[in-house]
């Protein structure tokens, strides 16, 4: 493999704008290659880049940008068939969350990383926001003991992303606020327990506010809505209670659970960003409000010589996309590849799909 990787994005809105800026500041990649079909972006961010290959077809970037890594950062139901497109063409891929728009479609991407030898890595961001990676540090320190419990969830107060856009469509999205921001938190309390095995999940879903046209709001991702169609196909509100085993430990016989909740709309106070963590010697929350998440918060509940004792750690430098990309930079010139072949996502993928189902079941769902 060449010392630096030739990079293309497929993607050209915020998201893709995120890898394009990560691929051109990193020293072990050259990006030479964007996709997109909307023209005037293309032409403006190739410009601004100085990309070589611009397509509007992404199989044309594929097959002619002379590439060794790409992003894909498109709708949701498209991940699957650029990803495995790309993974048979030779190339790594790290895809934008989530996976894709169902755990079938996930297992075909982690299939296509295998018998093509690559990388396939999700983009989740805020896994590498700084209180997070905080309190990760001091869970691996063992500061809170084995975590046996854990609230994560992603609320907004009013914040759909346009009525009859991709995001409100079932067949492109998937899913609602759960499959949008939720798996941020599924994913965020995952990688803090230690990534337990799952084994059942009980699921319930509403649409109390988008198909009567409220909950919109600007300042999102994809808030414009589409050519006067309103319709709304998925759920605004969904939450789900997962039973865990294993985790950090690695003892199949200590279970764990996790109650997750997102809405993209709901009459409460404010946004609510928060995963709250219940362990055996101490318990600890990261939480924040606002979209950016400027105001990220860590505090830890725990005892010093028998007392009880809040401390509220100090949190370093919040990173997103870039270190995403770079992490995925890093495997790729790893060569160490077996463990990074989408894995994590298909996990992801697996759970949303089980909330979904229960949901429409009422019941819940073993897997």
């Amino acid at each position: 493999m060449a010392d630096t990787l030739r990079a293309g994005v497929i993607g050209l809105g915020w998201a893709g704008q995120q890898h394009m800026k990560a691929y051109a500041a990193d020293p072990r990649t050259e990006l030479v290659g964007l996709a997109g079909m909307e023209s005037d972006a293309l032409a403006r961010l190739g410009d601004e880049y100085g990309v070589e290959h611009r397509y509007a077809d992404y199989a044309d970037l594929i097959a002619r940008g002379e590439l060794d890594v790409i992003s894909v950062c498109t709708p949701t139901s498209l991940h699957a068939p650029m990803s495995i497109a790309a993974l048979d063409a030779g190339l790594h891929v790290l895809s934008e969350k989530p996976m894709a728009e169902n755990a079938t479609r996930a297992k075909e991407m982690v299939a296509a990383a295998e018998r093509n030898d690559r990388v396939l890595d999700i983009s989740f961001n805020h896994r590498r926001r700084g209180d997070v990676t905080e309190a990760k540090k001091l869970i691996e320190a063992g500061v809170l003991g084995r975590i046996y419990y854990a609230k994560a969830g992603w609320l907004r107060r009013s914040g759909i992303p346009g009525l009859g856009s991709w995001f409100t469509k079932k067949t492109l999205a998937g899913g609602g606020p759960m499959m949008d921001i939720g798996v941020h938190m599924l994913d965020i309390a995952l990688h803090l327990m230690g990534e337990p095995e799952v084994k059942a999940v009980s699921g319930a879903s509403y649409a109390e506010f988008g198909p009567r046209g409220r909950g919109a709001a600007t300042g999102y991702a994809g808030t414009k809505t589409g050519s006067g169609d309103t319709s709304y196909e998925v759920e605004d509100l969904a939450t789900a209670f997962v039973r865990l085993e294993g985790g950090s430990t690695g003892d199949p016989g200590l279970t764990s659970t996790l109650l997750l909740e997102s809405s993209w709309a709901s009459y409460i106070p404010e946004d609510q960003i928060y995963c709250t963590l219940y362990g055996t010697e101490g318990g600890a929350t990261i939480g924040w409000s606002r979209p950016g998440g400027g105001d990220q918060s860590l505090e830890v509940w725990t005892q010093l010589a028998g007392v009880p004792a809040d401390v509220r750690p100090a949190i370093g430098p919040s990173h997103g996309h870039d270190a995403a990309v770079a992490d995925f930079l890093t495997t790729v010139g790893s060569g160490d590849w077996a463990d990074h072949r989408g894995q994590v996502g298909l996990t992801r993928a697996l759970i949303i799909d089980a909330c979904y189902a229960s949901a429409d079941a009422g019941a819940e769902i073993v897997l």
